[in-house]
């Protein structure tokens, strides 16, 4: 593990994040992946979870982008279809803005595999919330 990848957070490194290729202000983000034989279940396919969490964390930093650091995406609803299976190696998610309320979102995303090939899309409701208020309402609801 290098020094970057100690820098990346928990939930980053458990997905596999390779790198953010773009978070552009006008709500768009594509990320890369490394899936590992570990996120597989039989036949060497990537579990569904992963795939879900990949295009989930790219429409999530499509809306940093677009919103700024200080807003946490909720998810609202998500909905997902899986076109082909993901497999071990590299892959892309990218997420973006389809329409933008003042505080509730939808967004679209997809996986690509190397080629390029769509292997899932997925639409996303994103709530856009307070970084402060979120991490206060956490605060309190952990025990002490």
């Amino acid at each position: 593990m290098s020094d970057q990848d100690d820098a990346l957070p928990e939930l980053s490194r458990t997905l596999g994040l390779v790198r953010v290729i773009e978070m552009d202000v006008e709500g768009r983000a594509r990320l890369e992946y490394r899936a590992g034989h570990h996120m597989c279940h039989s036949g060497g396919v990537v579990q569904g979870g992963f795939v879900t969490g990949w295009i989930d964390a790219a429409m999530a930093h499509a809306a940093i982008a677009m919103g700024g650091p200080d807003i946490v995406p909720m998810s609202l609803e998500l909905k997902v279809s899986f076109f082909a299976p993901a497999r071990p190696g590299l892959v892309i998610a990218e997420g973006w803005v389809e329409r933008r309320g003042r505080s509730t979102c939808f967004f679209e995303g997809r996986l690509l595999d190397a080629t390029g090939r769509v292997l899932a899309k997925a639409s996303s409701t994103l709530m856009l919330a307070s970084r402060g208020r979120v991490e206060q309402a956490s605060a309190a609801a952990l025990p002490a």
